[in-house]
């Protein structure tokens, strides 16, 4: 018996793709591509209406659901043989996903905007005039299409693809003093890499893209590796990240479901499970498994093998506007210490990035209320050590806006570049048997944050 045939909810079935047809051909036959065509209502020679729906991730058994949000796929001018414009015209062409209110957060469309390349994926914009129509349950946004364009691209975010992600790890493997490893293989064997840097005493992880609709969090990791490798065009490693090396062994994982990047999916792997839900048994749902969940179980096997002092987990998060950390603070030991480490670590990030922020997050968990089938839960108990989840936004940032292009790839590894600091900042206390926590300055302080912020209601379309 299936997973989904033990379900006993009823989910809705995406239609079958429409047959080419109109001036557009819709194409999402690629690495990370999601979207399914389903018809093309023609108005003019030059004006048309393309419907979409955004494609389902495989049923997840945990959670008793299927997700879907991500989307990514292009959009060509036909030949006019096959329907498309004479040589010179231009097709304006209104994009409307109808599932949209179907999807994993459809509260989070509200205040977001599509990405979108003209230049074949070298640079993105934003389509400042995306719109959620809420009771008719639809995403809409409109392009132009000129000929001769390189090919137009829409996404949720900025792509990441598994091209440029084997770019990335090769070129850290060409790179001194740095060690590139596989721990294991996907449910599809695709390799689950490792890439180790530094010889210091302190044992850092830092995990990417659980989540792989989450394509921040791979930005964020070649943020990271170009500061600690030295892979920009200078070839250096700055004075800051040669001190982290000599303090810390760095043990970075750039993407730990390449099966759900490749595949376009929003939230699982390619059999369906929800990673960041399968690092502890919940119930009688095992986990992690090498049946279901082999890329948490085999990175959870290297961790206990060399040890954790300090950890975090990047993701993106698809409703808030803001870049923040949710910490430990359910956990059964969070205490002054944990809060202490917290409280510093983020005061300097703050510091060092002004994208960051501390007073917005998600409300945390109760004491001793931790789900430690949550990634970051697992790790702060499992080894007594500060551990967060680091979230970005798709949205534009609030703290830092920036409407035409909205927060970026580029942004996003700065945030992996800086994070070096925060880690540094806190390096001596990590272990500290000393209650440092007495001393910290006033920007080191612990805030609790909350979920509220002003302007939120305005911005969540609650008004």
């Amino acid at each position: 018996m299936s997973a989904l045939s033990k379900s006993k909810k009823t989910f809705p079935q995406i239609p079958d793709p429409a047959p080419l047809s109109g001036p557009v051909a819709i194409s999402s036959n690629f690495c990370g591509g999601n979207i399914v065509h389903t018809a093309t209502i023609v108005e003019s020679p030059t004006k048309c209406r393309v419907e979409l729906n955004v494609d389902q991730d495989p049923y997840t058994e945990l959670e008793d659901t299927i997700h879907s949000q991500w989307f990514y796929f292009k959009g060509s001018l036909m030949d006019p043989i096959l329907g498309g414009p004479n040589k010179g015209e231009e097709v304006t062409v209104d994009y409307v996903i109808t599932n949209a209110n179907r999807v994993a957060f459809p509260s989070a469309w509200p205040g977001s905007s599509v990405c979108v390349s003209t230049n074949g994926k070298k640079s993105w914009e934003r389509k400042t005039k995306t719109d959620y129509d809420k009771a008719e349950g639809t995403l809409s946004w409109q392009h132009v299409h000129r000929q001769y364009e390189e090919g137009t691209y829409f996404s949720f975010f900025e792509p990441y693809t598994l091209d440029r992600h084997i770019d990335l790890v090769d070129r850290c493997r060409a790179t001194r003093g740095v060690n590139v490893s596989v721990i294991g293989r996907s449910l599809e064997n695709r390799d689950i890499e490792l890439i180790t840097v530094g010889t210091g005493p302190l044992k850092c992880w830092i995990n990417h893209r659980q989540h792989p609709g989450e394509t921040q969090a791979e930005f964020f990791a070649e943020g990271l590796l170009t500061r600690l490798c030295g892979l920009d065009d200078f070839g250096a490693v700055d004075g800051l990240a040669h001190k982290a090396r000599e303090a810390f062994t760095f043990y970075i994982v750039p993407n730990i479901n390449p099966d759900g990047s490749a595949n376009g999916y929003l939230r699982t792997n390619a059999g369906g499970a929800n990673l960041n839900r399968e690092w502890a048994t919940t119930g009688d749902y095992e986990a992690p498994t090498l049946e279901r969940s082999p890329e948490v179980y085999y990175v959870l096997k290297k961790m206990d093998e060399v040890g954790v002092d300090a950890f975090a987990d990047i993701h993106g998060d698809e409703e808030m506007p803001f870049n923040f950390i949710a910490g430990a603070e359910g956990c059964t030991n969070w205490g002054p210490r944990l809060q202490g480490l917290q409280g510093a670590f983020l005061g300097a990030y703050c510091r060092t990035n002004p994208d960051m922020q501390k007073e917005v997050s998600y409300d945390p968990e109760d004491p001793n209320g931790a789900n430690l089938a949550v990634c970051s839960n697992q790790i702060a108990t499992r080894f007594n050590c500060l551990s967060i989840t680091l979230e970005m936004p798709y949205k534009d940032c609030y703290t830092c806006p920036d409407p035409e292009r909205g927060f970026t790839g580029g942004r996003c590894a700065r945030l992996g570049m800086n994070i070096v600091d925060a880690f540094m900042h806190v390096k001596d206390w990590l272990r500290s048997e000393e209650p440092f926590w007495e001393n910290l300055g006033e920007d080191d302080q612990y805030i609790r944050p909350k979920e509220e912020w002003e302007g939120k209601a305005t911005m969540m379309g609650q008004e």
